[in-house]
């Protein structure tokens, strides 16, 4: 396989983690002053404005409507109980609120999150991992995005409306308060669980009916209503990842940035991204579900660093190497006490206002206003990516700009991407192994559940090396719950493994090395002629993509057309984005690159990328189709190169068959043909030495090469 960086560039990036072919990466941000924070291929966040929704306006002929109305189901009497005892804190003299909102993120705006933080599920009882609750004085509702319909038709009560957000009609969470509060309502939030960026955004919009933006400080109230049910704080021991599988150390990355801060006119930085915490430090952690993070804030100035973190998770080694490293150790909750004291020190403070709290931002403001130049004014320049240098006054100030090292993590260096491509071969087996036992169970009549099976193949990764943890909860869905985009089996809640439907399974693991994520669909007996078309468009749409051939710096919702042509030729369609970025050791999900029809993201594809190819069709109450692999980005040699630029395409990560009784082969062409053939035959010759057995003469009948025709 070619390897996903020139040799040019590996030296480049042994020099310094964050320059690529002479340039900063972080210098990047200069030139695509676009970037935002942790954008992925999913609307994970529900910005407030409308023009985030392709400026739909609220139709007087559409409207939302309640759960109750949307499918048959039992009224359930506690999420009442929650609403009242939420509802009676509005009243209170120290509150003094109409409505209030509950997003799905931690303080960190992570997108997996720890159990006690997941405040939007215990209000409504939606689990899903995106979504944004409202509640009034007489009113709840829920939005959440295309993934999540189904499901939240399900678990929300007749007590919430659900929005359907992005559809025609369905107003953003602002317009629906704008439409009906008081003018001159006060809308309340925890600013510690918004952004900056996005409660500004909340604030103006609002303004337009005079309400007020209330931050609650005094605790969360959903938390006062959760009490002591509500689960404890993780407090699980941080790890050092191995230099081997980082490829720089943490001290090479320190003076990267630092240098990055000078070049900024900046003293200090604020970093709240979990997994940029952890990718600049070396550290992983277990606080998060599936995510290998841990719960800290990180300073870092030009003479230090401190690491706002519960001591109790530093072991002694690692605070040896904290203290190698020239990183100070202090308590979590004091992360306001310290951007305060930074102001008092004149300090010229980084902040990523898309991603952290208005809680942090408006503690340093304050602090500015404090702590003002010797001639009375407060330095409170706004200085973003395009602006000359600051202000040079004596008095503290804010420079505005995107985290430097989200595009500097999601570049791999070649020690990362070797770490991806061994840990993907091992998980190649442990499915092999999964699905070969699983063919044969059902093959022998077995009764199994959606869960039964999900565990399983957890059995079979968990003994291979390395292996920490699932990289998300697997969707299992046999049938109709293939449909729901992000289904998640309970044990209680599922249906048995239907061997006459279509069964997608996606799943993904953390190992010590590398981050997988895979879907695959199959069907255990005879698949109709219109499921096989389905699946063979969606295929050629996986097919499109995996062989794309594009100009370097071209951004990734350039490709997203490649995946969804066959399917737009017989007018279907897929409401998710194509491809997401994945982490090395790291979240599964991790920006700025996306592969998305969401174009307002204009991060660039370049080499040593980490992306998801995922194609797919759903149809409700029916079934569910999604082909996934993940994909490197590499260089490629073209016989042409107009305007002298470098031409990029892709090296496959994912070696697991894909099952071709599925496919239609008359609607194949012969390069598609061609390119699954050859795939298989590289799944073959990679995967089959790490199994025996069953796994080995289900991987040999598997990749078996097909004939048109």
């Amino acid at each position: 396989m070619e390897s996903a960086l020139s040799l040019s560039t590996a030296r480049m990036l042994a020099r310094s983690p964050f320059q690529l072919h002479g340039r900063s990466l972080f210098g990047l941000l200069n030139i695509y002053p676009q970037f935002r924070r942790n954008i992925n291929y999913y609307l994970p966040r529900f910005p407030f404005k409308s023009h985030a929704r392709h400026n739909l306006q609220v139709s007087a002929s559409i409207s939302a409507r309640p759960s109750s109305e949307l499918r048959k189901k039992p009224n359930n009497s506690e999420p009442d109980d929650k609403l009242a005892a939420i509802r009676e804190l509005f009243v209170r003299p120290d509150i003094n609120i109409d409505a209030y909102i509950i997003p799905s993120q931690d303080a960190h705006q992570s997108e997996f999150i720890a159990e006690c933080y997941t405040r939007r599920a215990y209000i409504s009882d939606f689990t899903g991992s995106a979504g944004t609750a409202v509640v009034t004085k007489d009113k709840a509702a829920l939005w959440t995005d295309g993934r999540y319909f189904l499901q939240a038709e399900q678990q929300l009560s007749s007590s919430w409306i659900l929005m359907r957000a992005g559809n025609l009609g369905v107003p953003t969470t602002s317009e629906w308060l704008n439409g009906i509060l008081a003018p001159g309502s006060r809308v309340g939030i925890d600013p510690f669980l918004f952004s900056s960026d996005s409660a500004d955004e909340l604030k103006e919009a609002i303004s337009q009916k005079n309400h007020q933006l209330v931050c609650v400080y005094d605790g969360n109230l959903v938390d006062e209503i959760w009490k002591e049910s509500r689960p404890k704080p993780p407090n699980r021991l941080v790890r050092v990842h191995d230099l081997k599988y980082a490829g720089v150390d943490v001290s090479s990355k320190l003076s990267s940035l630092r240098s990055e801060l000078s070049d900024a006119d900046s003293s200090a930085i604020v970093i709240s991204m979990l997994d940029e915490i952890a990718w600049l430090l070396n550290l992983r952690g277990s606080d998060i579900p599936h995510s290998p993070v841990m719960y800290a804030y990180l300073i870092v100035e030009i003479d230090g660093a401190k690491l706002f973190i519960n001591d109790s998770k530093i072991n002694p080694d690692v605070m040896d190497y904290l203290k190698n490293a020239g990183i100070e150790v202090r308590p979590y909750e004091s992360i306001l006490s310290e951007v305060e004291s930074l102001a008092a020190k004149g300090a010229c403070l980084w902040l990523d206002t898309s991603s952290v709290s208005v809680a942090i931002v408006n503690a340093f403001k304050s602090a500015c206003d404090k702590y003002s130049d010797t001639s009375g004014n407060v330095n409170k320049n706004k200085k973003t990516a395009a602006n000359g240098p600051v202000n040079k006054s004596r008095g503290p100030a804010a420079v505005y700009k995107s985290s430097p090292i989200s595009f500097a993590k999601a570049i791999k260096n070649e020690a990362e991407l070797e770490g991806m491509r061994n840990s993907h071969i091992r998980d190649a087996a442990a499915i092999a192994q999964f699905w070969a036992w699983l063919e044969e169970e059902i093959g022998n009549g077995a009764i199994l559940t959606e869960v039964d099976v999900a565990d399983k193949l957890l059995e079979f990764r968990s003994r291979q090396d390395g292996f920490l943890d699932t990289s998300f909860d697997t969707i299992s869905g046999s049938g109709a719950n293939g449909a729901i985009i992000h289904y998640k089996p309970e044990p209680n809640n599922c249906s048995i493994v239907d061997p006459e439907k279509l069964f997608l399974l996606d799943s993904g693991a953390q190992y010590i090395d590398g981050t997988t994520d895979i879907t695959r669909t199959v069907h255990f007996g005879q698949p109709s002629s219109w499921e096989k078309e389905c699946f063979t468009r969606v295929l050629q749409g996986h097919i499109a993509l995996d062989q794309a051939i594009f100009p370097d710096n071209y951004p990734g919702f350039v490709l997203d057309s490649f995946a969804r042509s066959s399917l737009w030729k017989i007018g279907l369609d897929y409401r998710h984005g194509t491809g997401h970025g994945v982490g090395a050791a790291l979240n599964v999900h991790e920006g700025p690159q996306s592969i998305s029809f969401r174009f307002g993201n204009m991060t660039p594809l370049l080499r040593g990328m980490v992306v998801s190819n995922e194609p797919g069709y759903y149809e409700e109450h029916a079934f569910g189709i999604r082909i996934e692999n993940l994909l490197c980005v590499k260089e490629v040699q073209t016989p042409n190169r107009f305007g002298g630029v470098d031409y990029l395409g892709f090296e496959k990560l994912t070696f697991v068959p894909i099952q071709t009784k599925l496919c239609d082969l008359s609607l194949l062409s012969t390069t598609e043909i061609d390119w699954l053939n050859d795939y298989h035959k590289q799944v073959w010759e990679k995967v089959s030495p790490y199994v025996e057995g069953s796994a080995y003469q289900w991987l040999k009948d598997n990749t078996r090469p097909v004939v048109k025709p």
